[in-house]
C-alpha cells in the first residue's frame, strides 16, 4: 500500500510541475503579446491577429494550466499532509496572488480586444516581471522550506 501511495505522490508531483511550467510560460507570454498588440495600429488586421493569439493562449494554455496547477497542488497538499506547514501557507499566498494576476491579465486582454489601451508598453514590460519574482519565491519556499 505504501508503494502505491508513493507512486501516486510522484505522479501528482510530476503533473503539478508540468502544469506549473505551462502556466508560467503563459504568464510570461501574454504581457509580451500585449506589448506587440498595443504597437499595432487600432483596427488593423495585425491588431485582429493579436486579439486572436491572445484568446488562444488564454483558452488553450493559460487557464487550463492554472486549473490543473490548483488540482494537482491541492492533491499534493493532501497526499503530503502539509496543511499545517507554514511554508505551504506562504506559498499559497503567492499562488493566490499569481491567480489574481492571471485574472487581471485576462481582463486586460478583453479590454485590449475592445480597443481600450490603458497601459503603456513600458508598464506592460514591467508587469512581465511579476511571475518570475513570484516563481522565485515559490521555488525557495518549496525546496528550502525556510519555516
Amino acid at each position: 500500500m505504501e508503494q502505491i501511495l508513493q507512486t501516486t505522490y510522484l505522479w501528482l508531483k510530476a503533473g503539478h510541475v508540468i502544469f506549473v511550467i505551462f502556466w508560467m510560460a503563459g504568464l510570461f507570454m501574454l504581457p509580451r503579446y500585449f506589448v506587440y498588440h498595443q504597437e499595432a495600429d487600432p483596427g488593423s488586421a495585425e491588431e485582429a491577429r493579436w486579439v486572436d493569439r491572445e484568446a488562444k493562449l488564454r483558452k488553450i494554455i493559460l487557464t487550463p494550466s492554472m486549473i490543473m496547477v490548483w488540482v494537482f497542488g491541492v492533491a499534493l497538499a493532501f497526499a503530503g499532509n502539509w496543511w499545517v506547514a507554514p511554508w505551504l501557507h506562504t506559498k499559497l499566498l503567492f499562488v493566490v496572488a499569481l491567480t489574481g494576476y492571471h485574472g487581471w491579465l485576462v481582463s486586460y486582454a478583453k479590454k485590449l480586444a475592445k480597443g481600450e489601451r490603458t497601459l503603456t508598453g513600458k508598464k506592460l514590460r514591467l508587469l512581465n516581471e511579476v511571475p518570475g519574482l513570484a516563481a522565485a519565491v515559490i521555488v525557495v519556499l518549496v525546496v528550502v522550506k525556510p519555516f
